[in-house]
């Protein structure tokens, strides 16, 4: 039996945070051990610093707790985890503070996905970039802590099916994919009513950009000497990203490319998403789903109201699978933004470190 890890929660008070604590005050393995947020919210309970915007009431154990600055003091120092949901003109400062204070820290914050130290991990999709944690350990004289990153939510989706068919027929020359994503991925408040309501917004700050890189970089591998990381040189992404009025889901639309020819048929493409394994389902990880990828063979699936929660918001759900005019295939995918692609991640990452026994 593994033992119960005590949590912290950097940005607790935000709709990152708030879906944090939701997921782990019902988690046998985790404990809510301490909340911080900005100094204008430490000092009060978590119930009068917060505005809730989760469907589900505040857990009873978490709404009479503290909440305390983001610095790695105090209860924090007691802490196996830290799960990080700052906004990302923060976060780069607070993060690396924990970091040095030897905290093992899981973040859904941009700020250093691109570090070349830092393993950028979606956990039902490149597990084995865990191997770079001895590395970023020796490179920070750390002892037990380490920082890995979560992918933008939109990536998150993205990578999991694709991973699937690399593994399977191997590179991906092209890959094409065209978002319409919820508005709780823009945080509270996020986007106005005025701009969102009977409206789609053809523009999301950085995100094209992060979902074309980010990829490369999942995709890729980690490097001989383990202390870097093989970027995918070969694969040409190109996305854009939509902004619509959902709550909640992430539908994307991609197209692909294989170098493989010939290219791998409809019935071929299905058979390898639906047989496809991650390590973290192999490991036996509570919150791991039954099914990684769920492939719809209804024509007008996946969509965010019916599909979402497939595998309690962490399996990836993909339908439309087709033969494409331009590449090979094309197919529509659908993930829950703020599990699998956000709060989600970071709890199931943290069950791979324990699982790996990178925290004791």
């Amino acid at each position: 039996m593994t033992r119960v890890l005590k949590a912290g929660i950097l940005g607790a008070t935000g709709t990152v945070g708030q879906r944090f604590i939701l997921l782990l005050a019902e988690h046998p393995g985790f404990s809510i051990h301490a909340l911080g947020a900005s100094p204008r919210s430490a000092g009060k309970t978590y119930a009068k610093a917060t505005k809730w915007k989760m469907s589900q009431s505040i857990p009873a154990p978490v709404r009479d707790m503290i909440v305390h600055t983001c610095e790695p003091t105090g209860e924090f120092l007691d802490c196996d985890v830290v799960f990080s949901g700052l906004d990302a003109d923060v976060a780069s400062e607070i993060e690396m503070a924990f970091l040095k204070a030897d905290l093992a820290l899981f973040s859904n914050a941009k700020n250093y996905r691109t570090h070349e130290e830092v393993p950028l991990i979606v956990p039902l999709a490149n597990s084995s970039h865990f191997d770079l944690v001895p590395y970023q350990r020796s490179k920070h004289a750390l002892s037990k802590g380490f920082l890995i990153t979560n992918a933008n939510c939109s990536t998150s989706g993205l990578v999991v099916p694709l991973k699937a068919l690399q593994d399977r027929f191997g590179p991906l020359s092209k890959i094409v994919v065209t978002t319409m994503q919820a508005v709780s991925g823009a945080g509270y408040p996020g986007v106005s009513s005025l701009d969102i309501m009977d409206n789609v917004v053809p523009f999301i700050g950085g995100e094209e950009s992060k979902m074309e890189w980010e990829t490369l970089k999942i995709l890729g591998e980690v490097n001989p000497e383990l202390n870097g990381f093989t970027l995918l040189k070969n694969t040409k992404v190109s996305a854009t990203c939509n902004r619509v009025p959902v709550i909640d889901g992430h539908t994307e639309c991609v197209s692909i490319e294989f170098e493989q020819r010939p290219a791998p048929s409809v019935e071929e493409v299905i058979a390898c998403l639906e047989a496809y394994r991650s390590e973290a389902q192999a490991l036996g990880c509570h919150s791991a789903p039954e099914q990684a990828i769920i492939v719809s063979r209804e024509e007008d699936r996946p969509q965010p109201r019916l599909d979402r929660e497939n595998g309690k918001g962490y399996s990836v759900t993909v339908g439309r699978v087709r033969e494409c005019n331009v590449f090979d295939i094309k197919l529509t995918l659908l993930v829950h933004n703020t599990i699998l692609g956000a709060a989600g991640s970071g709890v199931l990452l943290a069950e791979l470190a324990q699982k790996k026994g990178l925290i004791a």
